[in-house]
């Protein structure tokens, strides 16, 4: 039986303590390691502070890998590492006014300052003689793992340059905008991130930060500090610094937390509360730190926008390309600055994890614009009529067997002829990176989907002026735009109709991968196996099979046939061929493997080129691109702006470098340029 002093109403304490320590440190690793958690940071804060609040009633039970007085970390960095110059610890955390005013008690007659205290990946960016030299993440707080080349592709607004001598520190927060994340969820149903902090997190554990940033998955940086050989300087010019306020009272500290509280709302990047720190950079020093934070400085953490409401049902709509996600309707609660009565459970995963259940109390959040969702239940509430929420095994809209995918669990629809997945096919082949219909609005297409008229890709080409102007409000100027737009469409190409397809699995990369291979029209991808997809590079296995798998379909082979029946180009046009090896001639370039970066001027134009666009000559010109530099690359094309460890590191494996007017040279000769 376990000692009196180790029972608190009949809770086995050790055993709570392990159970604790074992949780805290499994989500460290989870966040860390993939840049996502199952739980919501107020979660995450609870289990500490209960563990935190145990081992202060009972330290010797505390256990030697205790997570307690130490930085948040992964149990091992499996990257590159670096020691920090100075560690970057964590803050100690207040929730009350009163620990606030405690805190600047104890450092009277000092002046104090007050930021917004982001919620991101915290950085450490270091130059030398004005040169970007490294970017590495917090990591333990002592050692750090470098990012610097991911952070090139990632936050493209970072300086690679700055106006000053010596070795130069600043440290700041990687966010991904609020906008950023909408947007790359919208655009990317299948693999959607859980909020901006997951999202700036996870960024930066991508093994392709260069398919990061095709995806529009960038990050912002805001600077915090910088210092020079550890003393303290302004923040460089070129950097956004984190909005900040001088206060010489704790009052006017508390001012200030309470303002940026009150329009935390209205911003672009989450802030999860404020930082008060010593104002003096020799005062701060002197305040000195402990294990995992310094004296000199407190976070305030705001609550979360929560309230309590009643879980009354769950629905299961099917998604645009087939994806049932999980929508809850709850007890209308004010939160946030709105009714809600609609909020999102994420996928099955978490419903299982968090024990939700219709019938559940549970609590709504929402920040700002994002879309309120159950932060977590409270079964101590229940009543015993609550039921389990179970997810659907067939399609709602056509009853077809549903596909469970990825550690979210998540159900898709893979009948392509779903009508609740119709509409939304027929948009997105009418969409820019498709067919690009400029003159065809969703709303049309909508309307014309209900009427039957469109039902498949190739009704679009059979409309007719005479059949739009029989609808209310269609004149006869909008519907000409409608067909003269369809008309146009027709000349799409290889890669855009891949990508109008909407193929399970295959990305707009994978596409235009396929050109560069070398197929001519979509009827020779429709009759590739799985092994003669594979052996391209960059398309893997999973991807392969998906794509065999759609065309195989016979209403797949029977809408090409109508869509080629109608005149629309499947064939890959000139912009999306690889250069003929013979046409390349002896160009250097010809069968090599290359690595691009920094900055691109246009010869011809003198204009910045994008990366993509350097990417497609490349390739034109017969040459495989690569995101880092390995022993198999034979050369490294550096534009403007490169950084010193990317042309070290080819240096040190051998790899030619060769800069842009070289390149230049290169592609002219290929007949690229």
């Amino acid at each position: 039986m376990s000692e009196p002093s180790r029972l608190i109403v009949g809770v086995d304490v050790e055993k709570r303590i392990a159970e604790l320590t074992a949780e805290v440190k499994r989500l460290n690793d989870l966040y860390y390691g993939t840049g996502d958690s199952p739980l919501p940071d107020a979660d995450y804060d609870a289990l500490k502070d209960e563990l935190a609040a145990l081992v202060a009633e009972h330290p010797e039970l505390e256990p030697a890998d205790s997570p307690l007085g130490k930085v948040n970390a992964p149990a091992e960095l499996t990257g590159p590492t670096i020691r920090h110059a100075r560690p970057m610890l964590s803050l100690a955390k207040a929730t009350s006014e009163e620990q606030i005013r405690t805190f600047c008690g104890r450092f009277a007659g000092q002046v104090f300052r007050v930021s917004e205290k982001l919620d991101g990946l915290s950085l450490s960016v270091v130059y030398v003689d004005g040169k970007l030299d490294y970017v590495a993440t917090r990591g333990t707080g002592t050692v750090g793992e470098l990012v610097t080349e991911k952070v090139r592709h990632v936050i493209p607004g970072l300086p690679t340059e700055i106006s000053a001598p010596g070795r130069v520190e600043v440290r700041g927060e990687a966010v991904m905008l609020r906008s950023v994340w909408a947007a790359y969820n919208e655009a990317h149903p299948d693999r959607t991130l859980t909020n901006p902090r997951s999202g700036a997190a996870g960024t930066l554990v991508l093994k392709d930060p260069e398919a990061a940033a095709k995806a529009k998955r960038l990050l912002r940086f805001f600077a915090f500090g910088a210092d020079r050989h550890g003393a303290a300087v302004e923040i460089p010019a070129g950097f956004e610094p984190v909005a900040q306020y001088v206060c010489a009272s704790a009052e006017e500290v508390l001012d200030a937390i309470h303002e940026i509280g009150g329009r935390r709302d209205g911003l672009d990047y989450d802030i999860d509360g404020a930082v008060v720190r010593l104002h003096e950079p020799a005062a701060f020093d002197a305040a000195g730190f402990n294990s995992a934070e310094p004296r000199g400085a407190i976070a305030f953490k705001y609550p979360p926008e929560e309230k309590l409401t009643t879980l009354l049902s769950v629905e299961w709509p099917v998604g645009k390309i087939g994806r049932v996600p999980p929508r809850a309707k709850v007890a209308p609660v004010f939160v946030g600055g709105v009714t809600v009565e609609n909020i999102t459970l994420h996928n099955p995963r978490l419903i299982r994890e968090r024990d939700l259940r219709i019938g559940d109390t549970v609590a709504v959040v929402r920040r700002g614009d994002v879309i309120p969702f159950a932060g977590r239940s409270l079964p101590e509430r229940r009543d015993g009529s609550e039921v389990e929420i179970v997810p659907p095994t067939h399609c709602p809209s056509c009853g077809s067997e549903l596909e469970v995918r990825g550690t979210g669990e998540e159900r898709w629809c893979v009948n392509l002829q779903c009508p609740a997945q119709a509409t939304r096919r027929l948009m997105h082949w009418a969409s820019r990176q498709a067919a690009d219909m400029e003159g065809v609005g969703d709303t049309w297409i909508e309307k014309l989907a209900e009427d039957g008229v469109l039902k498949r890709r190739s009704d679009f080409y059979d409309l007719t002026v005479e059949q739009l102007l029989g609808y209310e409000r269609m004149g006869e100027v909008s519907a000409k735009n409608m067909i003269d737009s369809i008309a146009s469409s027709k000349g799409m190409g290889l890669r855009r109709a891949l990508i109008g397809l909407a193929i399970p699995m295959a990305s707009e990369g994978t596409a235009k991968r396929l050109c560069l291979a070398g197929y001519e029209r979509i009827e020779d991808i429709a009759a590739a196996t799985v092994e003669d997809l594979v052996a391209i590079r960059d398309i893997g296995p999973k991807v392969a099979e998906s794509i065999v798998a759609f065309f195989a379909r016979a209403e797949v082979q029977e809408e090409i046939a109508a869509l080629r029946e109608r005149g629309v180009n499947l064939d890959v046009l000139a912009e999306d061929r690889p250069v003929d090896a013979a046409a390349a001639g002896d160009s250097p370039l010809k069968g090599k493997s290359v690595v691009i970066t920094g900055a691109f001027t246009d010869p011809r134009s003198g204009a910045k080129i994008s990366r993509p666009d350097v990417t497609r000559l490349v390739e034109q010109a017969a040459a495989t691109t690569a995101s880092s530099v390995s022993a198999n690359t034979d050369y490294l094309l550096a534009g403007d702006n490169v950084g010193a460890a990317k042309i070290g590191k080819a240096e040190k494996l051998g790899v030619t470098v060769v800069n842009q007017d070289e390149l230049w040279r290169w592609l002219a000769e290929a007949g690229v340029i």
